[in-house]
Order: C-alpha cells, then structure tokens, then sequence
C-alpha cells in the first residue's frame, strides 16, 4: 500500500490575502491563450470562450485557473513581457471582472508581466524556468508577496527536448531546488510551490521515474504541483495522441496523488476532480 505522507505535513499557502490548505490536493484549470499549445482543444483567443470555458472549469471543481499567454510546448521560442502583456491584457481585465473571487495564477518566465498580472489581480506566478530565463524574476515576485511556483526545467522550451541528459534525474532535481528555493527565500519570496517539470528536458523514462518517487520532494515541506495533462510521455506509452489522452492522463493523476501531488494542472478538470475525490477516500479508509 502506498502511503501519502504528504497527508500528515499541515501545508498552506497565501493566495491573494487567504491561507488555502491542501488538505484536500487542489485542481488547477488550463487556460490556454495562445494558438502554439501542444493540445488544439487547450487553445481559446475569442474572449466570449475564454469566459465560458472559465465559468466550465469552476464549476466543475478548479481551484485555480493558470493562464498561459506564451506558449512552453517543446520546441517555442520565448517571448518578450511587451508580447505576452499585450496578449494578456484585455482577456485577464475581463476575467477578473467577471470571476473576482477566482484564484487566477500566470504562466510566465517574465518579470515584467508578473508584475502586471500580480498588479491586476493575479494570485499565483507559474514560472516554467523557477527564476532562470529572468533573473529579475525572484526579486519582483518577492515585492509583489505573490505566491510562486517554480518548475524544474533543463534548457528553455526551444531545446529542452533535444537529447536531455542526466548522471540522476532524482538527485539532480532535488538538488535544483535546494539551489532555487535558497536564492528565492533569500530574495524575499514566502509562498514557493515546487513542479518537478513533467515533459520539460526529461527523457520517457526521466518523466517516470519522477513520478514514482514524488514523495521524495516531500522534504521541502512545500505544495507539490504536477503537470501531467495530454502530455507525449502519456502518449508514447499507450499509443495515443494528445487529444484522446484524457485515460491515460487519469491514471497518471491518481499515481501523482498516491506519491503526494497536492496540485493538478489540467485539461479535464472533472476528470482530475473525480480522481482526488477517489484517492482522499481510499486514503482515509484504515486497514
């Protein structure tokens, strides 16, 4: 029987004035905003389905709704803060207007449009590269006292896939964020959730073997995210494609949730939902 340790850690986390525990693993909402996403049905630019594909993913059960101006997909280039902003801009105004209550994180390597998107209403920063790619990146996510997720990645996006080479994937992460974590508490930053970076400079079989020892990311004592959804490891197992991957996706959720995820990114937000229902119940049931 797999135990989840992560159960007994009393975990909470600021978001936008309110302490969120993860007592029960949260779901975070794909929200796509450009059209390079590796998964077509993810990609939204009319705002009319922006704010209906929203109002879906909250009312099946999203905690948190990521929103991805700038695509990270294998083989994308970076973008500029001016690029993602203008993009950003008029779909995030409207989105906090119509879903004020909501946690909204941003998905972006850049200082300047976490500072724009902290200012506007944002609760989280998604950062793909924990602080690599923008070296201003830690001391304004710490002035702004915004939550922060900082992913584990080999490269950038535009090469991360090309031949990802490691002496030991586990050591190599943990000692990643060991670095990370020290630079960014040192710079200011309270709130850190840790994403072992599923698909971003791992081999098949990297991917795997971090899944089968997420508990090991437990010694920080810091929410673990997971980002799983449609990716091609899901796919180069089963034999399928992105877009009839939602299976596949499930079962690696729940594997996630056994070994201590606390947060699931997503496509299929009741898919996800069904899955930590199932897994806190049988984790509750004794012997």
């Amino acid at each position: 029987m797999i135990n989840n340790i992560s159960a007994s850690i009393p975990l909470l986390i600021n978001l936008n004035g309110n302490l969120v525990s993860f007592e029960k693993p949260l779901v975070m909402g794909v929200l796509n905003i450009t059209k390079d996403s590796f998964y077509e049905k993810s990609r939204f630019t009319k705002i009319e389905n922006i704010v209906e594909h929203t109002q879906k993913m909250l009312a099946a059960g999203a905690s948190i709704i990521d929103i991805g101006a700038a695509s990270s997909r294998p083989g994308a280039s970076l973008i500029s803060s001016k690029e993602e902003i203008e993009i950003l801009e008029p779909i995030f105004k409207e989105l906090v207007k119509k879903f004020p209550e909501t946690y909204f994180s941003i998905d972006t390597y850049n200082a300047l449009t976490a500072r724009y998107a902290a200012e506007n209403g944002a609760a989280l920063i998604n950062d793909i590269s924990a602080g690599k790619i923008d070296s201003e990146m830690f001391k304004t996510v710490a002035s702004l006292n915004i939550a922060y997720v900082m992913m584990h990645m080999q490269g950038v996006p535009e090469n991360m896939q090309q031949n990802p080479s490691y002496q030991n994937v586990l050591e190599e992460t943990i000692v990643y964020f060991v670095e990370r974590v020290g630079e960014a508490r040192e710079a200011g930053i309270k709130d850190i959730i840790l994403d072992p970076g599923f698909g971003f400079g791992k081999t098949l079989e990297h991917n795997y073997l971090l899944l089968k020892n997420l508990s090991l990311f437990e010694v920080f004592q810091m929410p673990i995210l997971c980002g799983l959804s449609r990716k091609s490891f899901v796919n180069q197992i089963i034999h399928t494609s992105p877009e009839n991957a939602l299976n596949g996706t499930t079962v690696l959720n729940t594997i996630a949730l056994l070994n201590g995820a606390n947060i699931l990114r997503v496509h299929d937000v009741i898919e996800a939902q069904q899955a930590v229902e199932l897994v806190k119940y049988y984790n509750k049931v004794s012997n």
